[in-house]
């Protein structure tokens, strides 16, 4: 049994980058990809909890290695192509888990909110695709894991710049698709429902909305960053070889009506 699980879902021998891998989502990938075999870089741009995290994955077995980036700044993402691979070498599985989140009212949205969001939320995870996506082809093998949002596919809460970005990572994983799956490479994305993260915690600060979104999930509960580490697993491993361009939720339900 064993060596059949390994062969399905062991990822010895891979190192993964998982952008926003500090906290939340991010970090909960971080530790099962390590924890399924992997080496794991972790990219963000608070040097503090990047080193906390990095100890606590540590604690759990996991080689990991951290370098602290502002995916909204293009030399930022330049650099961390650059030194992500000095630690493991090259990158086989690439996670685009950073993100911001401006929530305001459509009309109150500034250009600066609109560019500031944009180049967190896709730009990065292109730059970043653009650059590994080609690499893992040549070496015939690769995995690309995009992480989406409710507002990937319906408009409620001021989705505003943030759902038109989250939109947007979903075309962005069927062109990686397209271009690189017939090399070994694939590319997906998954959806959350409302998961009780650093990121959620301006919507969580208003009074009845984690209840209300919690009762509109068919589980009638929010979710836990550590709901999302099996689909991660499987995505990234042997196993998904033939899972490709698509957008998987895992939500409770949230999506379902």
């Amino acid at each position: 049994m064993p060596g059949y699980l390994d062969d399905l879902f062991s990822l010895a021998g891979r190192t993964a980058l998982v952008t926003g891998g500090s906290s939340g989502i991010g970090y909960a990938i971080a530790e099962a990809l390590g924890r399924a075999g992997a080496r794991v870089v972790i990219a963000a741009r608070r040097p503090g909890p990047l080193a906390t995290a990095v100890e606590d994955l540590r604690r759990h077995g996991v080689q990991a290695a951290a370098v602290s980036a502002d995916l909204g700044d293009r030399a930022d993402v330049a650099r961390l192509c650059e030194q992500a691979a000095a630690h493991y070498g090259d990158i086989d599985i690439l996670v685009n888990d950073a993100a911001n989140n401006i929530r305001r009212p459509m009309a109150d949205l500034t250009v600066d909110d609109y560019d500031e969001t944009m180049a967190v939320n896709i730009t990065a995870p292109y730059l970043l695709g653009q650059h590994y996506g080609p690499r893992m082809a040549a070496r015939g093998w690769g995995r690309i894991i995009n992480i989406g949002s409710q507002q990937s596919i319906s408009a409620f809460g001021d989705s505003g710049a943030y759902g038109v970005s989250k939109a947007a990572i979903t075309g962005l994983t069927r062109s990686q698709a397209e271009a690189w799956s017939a090399h070994g490479v694939t590319s997906n994305t998954i959806i959350p429902g409302f998961v009780l993260t650093p990121l959620t915690e301006p919507a969580q600060a208003v009074p009845g909305r984690v209840e209300a979104l919690a009762a509109r999930s068919m589980t009638g509960r929010n979710g836990l960053p550590a709901d999302f580490t099996g689909l991660a697993v499987l995505l990234a491993g042997p196993a998904s070889a033939y899972i490709t361009g698509q957008t998987i939720c895992v939500d409770g339900g949230f999506s379902v009506h």
